[in-house]
């Protein structure tokens, strides 16, 4: 694949924008809208092929180093938001889900994806020991911070209660395993006489 082929350069880019900037200054508020629009997708286009060609040069290589490379880039927030916005984002939504709760300062669990309505269900899980992950409301904001960048495609996120939370059940016996059913004494229990 040739240069010409892989999408706009530096300079066809630059001298578009100019373009683009030279109308903006000559027309009325409409147009103006317009030429602004335009001007986005431009800078768009040009730094959505220079990803691109990032993440494909590094993946065409198969040094560990280039690999390791890679999978910072996915890590990293900005990095990875912005692949997902231009749709170069190697992996799916699932998998940039598990990754973000992953990243989260208490743990989650993932009940549900609705990929229609762009919902998710999460549920805290107990870690039985002080709670020190933090509070539901901080987790609740990393949560949506944390997913803004690695799946914008979830637009609202339920939290169901916390399994361990609920109430406890008892079972009351006889007594304690092995404890014979008589009395003190050794006696069976008295019973009323009928």
């Amino acid at each position: 694949m040739s240069a010409a082929d892989a999408g706009p350069n530096a300079e066809t880019a630059g001298r578009r924008v100019e373009e683009v900037l030279d109308r903006l200054a000559s027309l009325g508020d409409r147009a103006a809208c317009e030429a602004a629009e335009e001007l986005v997708r431009v800078l768009m286009e040009f730094y959505g092929a220079g990803f691109a060609r990032a993440v494909d040069l590094l993946g065409r290589r198969p040094e560990r180093p280039a690999r390791e490379a890679v999978d910072a880039l996915l890590r990293d927030e900005l990095v990875a938001g912005l692949l997902v916005l231009h749709g170069l984002h190697p992996h799916d939504a699932p998998t940039r889900i598990a990754h973000a709760l992953d990243a989260l300062p208490q743990d989650v669990e993932n009940t549900g994806f609705d990929p229609v309505t762009g919902e998710l269900r999460l549920r805290p899980v107990s870690s039985g020991g002080c709670g020190c992950g933090g509070s539901r409301d901080a987790v609740e904001r990393a949560a949506r911070d944390t997913l803004a960048c690695f799946a914008p495609e979830v637009t609202a996120v339920t939290w169901e209660p916390d399994a361990a939370s609920g109430p406890v059940l008892l079972q009351i016996g006889a007594g304690p395993p092995g404890a014979s059913p008589s009395g003190p004494s050794g006696r069976p229990p008295a019973t009323a006489a009928p």
